[in-house]
């Protein structure tokens, strides 16, 4: 990985978008550091909680939740409109001829997303304003003042929400890798520094659980490695190509491969999963609900979405291997696959070309699809059943980053490769 960012850094192109990406980036850094008026951020901190979905959210958005900032809603209403979009896109016409479209279809596709995800921004940040309000975080809330100060708090949160899916935009167009995917990373990297501290400050109020920070330590260099091992591992299903005389020339012949990658889904189930789950704390705190408050009922059902839950964690679990297969059967057709093998004289050896064809591409992908589906779970829920059996808190979330992290890594390190062997085909050429 260090020897393909040096490689990239000689390159003058590819130096440029490195650091327009690093511009950004701090741009992002900057905006969680604008504090948003008429509120008090220690009165957001109490309402945060320990192992509560906003003390979830609050990692994702680097802080900037429990700070109350400009960027406190971070890329989640981006995040849940492509899900809802992604949905939509099966069941209605319309977009399904969108999305077959090629790139102009991904880009109106794309402008839809981003006018759902205005609308939800806007539903989540009236919510997260209820909440702050009942919490007593806001400073203004009768007359005119508390007006004023709804209307500010509101559209400081969806002007940061709009900013960041631009910046995000800024960062895919003229920098390196995905941008959205970008922004994740770099807000989760700004708040593991603060987890740390708050887990060493948690073992030194208890003595007795020193014992587990050489065991953390194992255990996260384990999981690293399981991360990048899975996510880089695949399934190659053998692909024979006839061949074909056209005039004195012999063409076709070769053997080649389809790659099925074991984590295809990425972390998108993972961040679909995650939003899902923050759906009922968000809805809650548009009704005045908490775990703390509200009804007993209301108040115990949102408590079953805290992340130290087992409930929670079973859910979670279901709702990943879920997402991983809908994913994947959006982004692939094996008929499809079937017939552009026969389109081109290829066939996959002991297997005739149409149904059957599809039916042993449908049976790789679906065990490979279970083995990935198994993998995220395992790794999402991991860190909470540690919790849970040690009682050290603020480890709930090691699964989720640490698959967010690398797999965003791998992903910026993968378009460097490409970008690189591309510059380097296009200087052959001319």
């Amino acid at each position: 990985m260090f020897q393909v960012f040096r490689n990239a850094w000689a390159d003058p192109a590819l130096r440029k978008k490195i650091l327009f990406t690093l511009l950004i980036v701090i741009i992002f850094r900057f905006g969680s550091a604008i504090f948003v008026p008429f509120l008090d951020p220690s009165a957001i901190k109490d309402m945060m909680g320990e192992g509560t979905i906003l003390n979830y959210l609050d990692v994702l958005t680097g802080g900037s939740l429990s700070q109350g900032t400009l960027f406190a809603m971070s890329i989640t209403p981006y995040i849940n409109a492509s899900i809802i979009v992604q949905l939509l896109t099966v069941a209605i016409p319309a977009l399904e001829r969108l999305a077959k479209e090629g790139e102009e279809g991904r880009k109106k596709i794309g402008k839809i997303n981003k006018f759902v995800a205005l609308g939800i921004g806007i539903f989540q940040a009236v919510a997260f304003y209820i909440g702050l309000r009942n919490a007593k975080a806001v400073q203004y809330t009768d007359g005119f003042e508390g007006v004023l100060a709804a209307i500010t708090i509101v559209a400081c949160f969806v002007a940061g929400a709009s900013l960041i899916i631009w910046l995000g935009d800024q960062i895919s167009q003229k920098g390196i890798g995905n941008g959205i995917s970008m922004i994740l990373y770099a807000g989760i990297i700004a708040r593991t520094p603060e987890m740390i501290i708050n887990l060493f400050r948690q073992i030194e109020a208890q003595p007795q659980n020193w014992f587990f920070v050489p065991l953390i330590l194992v255990i996260y260099v384990f999981m690293i490695a399981f991360v990048i091992l899975m996510t880089n591992a695949e399934r190659r299903i053998p692909v024979q190509y006839a061949k074909r005389v056209v005039g004195r020339k012999i063409y076709g012949g070769q053997s080649n491969h389809i790659p099925i990658k074991v984590a295809m889904a990425g972390v998108m189930p993972i961040i679909f999963a995650m939003s899902i789950m923050s759906l009922p704390a968000t809805i809650g705190y548009f009704f005045g609900v908490t775990p703390q408050s509200g009804s007993p009922f209301w108040s115990d059902f949102i408590g079953l979405f805290s992340t130290n839950s087992i409930v929670y964690a079973i859910i979670y679990f279901f709702l990943i291997l879920g997402f991983n297969y809908f994913y994947i059967a959006m982004q692939y057709n094996p008929v499809q696959i079937a017939n552009d093998l026969k389109k081109n004289n290829g066939a996959i050896p002991g297997y005739r070309p149409g149904k059957p064809t599809s039916d042993f591409i449908q049976n790789s992908l679906s065990k490979i699809t279970m083995v990935g589906a198994i993998f995220l779970g395992i790794i999402a829920i991991f860190p909470i059943i540690f919790q849970m059996l040690t009682g050290l808190n603020g480890l709930s979330l090691g699964g989720t980053t640490i698959l967010i992290v690398v797999g965003v890594a791998l992903e910026t390190v993968r378009a460097l490769e490409s970008q690189m062997m591309m510059r380097h085909h296009k200087g052959f050429l001319e």
